[in-house]
């Protein structure tokens, strides 16, 4: 009886030290287990590949100072990819490839040759590049930019194109100005509506209002010119634009879908002598005005 009583007590004292121990020791172990997968997989999600898509209409399609279109409906839509190459701390801060497609489509077919299968499909665009970021906040982006017209209303226009961003949002804050300045030179093919290769300039800023809640309010303005016959007349002055652009994040969607905005403005064109004549058909002068509303995704 003494040794059955002892060997109960024995059991007993296993079974509680095992109920003791066990928690201790497979208890830790499975959680971090759990927060290390959980971690590795978190990282694993953290894409090196965003962009920004969307489908814009406007009343009038001016491509560097040119009217293409202003009858019917435009619409144009447009797809931008960015790859994460490379991130660092030093003057080089980040390298990316990107990629990008641009579209319009026009219902009033002004150009379009007779029997195209594609009639109002008026222009394809596609263009690749690399973006440098240095000394944090000053983005080069060298790509090749090429320009076909699906309806055969023009002939395809290959170019070079260079574009540098600063940003100044620590120099000045919410009074920002965002200033950008391009170079193109058309390879093959015209941009312009001079009779041959040539030259395009550009150089802009985009400052922001503070912001009213989902509400953003940019005013961009531009100014181009260009040079070797890029404009008819080799004129050097092409024109200045300025406008008022307003987008509104559609916040009730959720963030795993991107962020989405809604987007409408008015850009006011002022011409040269040479653009406001460059196709008798849409002919308005040289002052004139442009209205354009889209929708947006950012992921």
């Amino acid at each position: 009886m003494v040794k059955s009583n002892n060997l109960k007590l024995t059991l007993c004292a296993s079974i509680a030290l095992a109920g003791s121990v066990l928690p201790v020791l497979a208890g830790p172990t499975v959680t971090a287990s759990a927060k290390e997968t959980q971690t590795l997989v978190e990282e694993s999600q953290k894409s090196a590949i965003s962009g920004d898509l969307g489908f814009n209409i406007t009343s009038q399609y001016i491509n560097r100072g040119v009217v293409r279109e202003n009858q019917g409906v435009i619409g144009q839509p447009y797809i931008d990819l960015y790859f994460n190459v490379y991130e660092g701390e030093g003057f080089l801060n980040r390298v990316s490839f990107v990629l990008g497609a641009w579209g319009s489509l026009h219902s009033a077919k002004t150009h379009a040759i007779a029997g195209s299968t594609t009639s109002g499909w008026y222009e394809f665009d596609y263009s690749a590049g690399i973006a440098f970021t240095v000394a944090r906040n000053l983005t080069i982006t060298p790509s090749y930019a090429e320009f076909n017209s699906p309806n055969d209303a023009f002939s395809a226009s290959r170019n070079l194109n260079v574009r540098l961003d600063y940003n100044d949002s620590e120099l000045l804050g919410a009074f920002a100005l965002h200033p950008h300045f391009t170079y193109l030179r058309e390879l093959e093919g015209k941009v312009g509506n001079g009779k041959s290769q040539g030259n395009y300039y550009e150089v802009g800023v985009a400052p922001a209002l503070p912001a009213f809640g989902p509400v953003t309010v940019t005013i961009p303005l531009t100014t181009a010119f260009g040079s070797n016959r890029f404009y008819a007349g080799n004129q050097g002055f092409g024109y200045f634009s300025g406008g008022v652009n307003a987008a509104v994040a559609l916040d009730f969607i959720p963030a795993a879908y991107g962020s989405w905005t809604v987007n409408a403005g008015a850009t006011y064109y002022y011409l040269n002598g040479s653009l406001s004549k460059a196709n008798s058909i849409q002919a308005q002068g040289n002052n004139t005005f442009v209205f354009n509303g889209g929708l947006n995704l950012a992921f």
